[in-house]
């Protein structure tokens, strides 16, 4: 009876090696040793920026980007990634404090020139946002706080959507170069770090997923029209793999507007929002 337990015991034994040990081994294969960073790719970002007033407190935030990234074949500027369609209902709270509620529709392009799967997918989001700003001696602090709901879609055929939610802090100050305050004909320099993190039942290990450092120099032509250009570095996990970063230099070109079509006496002092 002791001989056919030892037996069944060492039978036991060696079935749990030869099933369960290699899916340990192949698991842990499937993570790095250490952190790699993936070679850093170039990107150029051009975005537009509208607050449009309609209302003593209500203003529609409408934001338009076309994003293009560099391949193999077209380096530099390279294709178009995504388009953006961002639009969203904003509350002015007060001078410093605004809120934005809205939706986004972004397009996705394969960029893969070797992929034989599809070439389009669309993007859904909705997403909210809370912003505060304050003065700093002649300068503008500007902390926002953006929480996105998506739903994402690979290239490949009848791929199943995934849904994530996105966390993302940005803190960006507007020092003026030229000028004691932040007015018209003023040049301006903006620094800013913007950290977004992401959770969702899909989302294993992958929780940062940009890391984005920023600065850029801007122009105030008018109080309703504004133009800026800037550098931004970016670092963040690979959805697929925790333990492979991806990293990005990326240029950003953006056109700021605010038309106001209201009657003078119905017009709130200038509010402090940005994008």
């Amino acid at each position: 009876m002791k001989s056919a337990l030892n037996k069944y015991t060492y039978i036991s034994v060696l079935l749990v090696m030869l099933f369960v040990l290699p899916q340990e081994s192949k698991a842990q294969e499937v993570l790095p040793s250490k952190s790699k960073f993936k070679d850093a790719k170039t990107k150029v970002w051009f975005n537009t920026y509208g607050k449009i007033r309609i209302s003593k407190r209500l203003y529609w935030d409408a934001q338009t980007h076309f994003r293009f990234q560099e391949t193999e074949d077209t380096p530099f500027i390279g294709q178009i990634g995504q388009v953006y369609n961002r639009h969203a209902i904003g509350y002015i709270y007060s001078k410093k404090t605004n809120f934005s509620l809205g939706g986004v529709v972004r397009v996705n392009f394969n960029t893969d020139e070797s992929s034989t799967a599809r070439k389009v997918v669309p993007e859904w989001r909705i997403w909210h946002q809370y912003q505060f700003a304050q003065p700093l001696y002649s300068a503008m602090i500007y902390h926002r706080i953006r929480i996105e709901h998506r739903w994402t879609q690979g290239f490949e055929e009848n791929s199943e959507y995934i849904f994530r939610n996105r966390w993302r802090y940005m803190l960006r100050a507007k020092v003026p170069l030229n000028n004691y305050k932040l007015e018209s004909k003023t040049l301006y320099v903006s620094p800013e770090a913007e950290l977004i993190m992401q959770s969702g039942k899909a989302v294993v290990g992958s929780v940062m997923e940009d890391l984005r450092l920023t600065t850029t120099l801007g122009y105030i032509l008018t109080p309703r029209v504004t133009v800026a250009a800037g550098l931004m570095y970016s670092q963040g996990q690979t959805f697929d793999n925790p333990g492979i970063f991806k990293q990005n230099w990326t240029m950003r070109f953006h056109v700021y507007f605010s038309p106001d079509i209201r009657k003078v006496k119905n017009k709130l002092p200038a509010i402090h929002f940005d994008d």
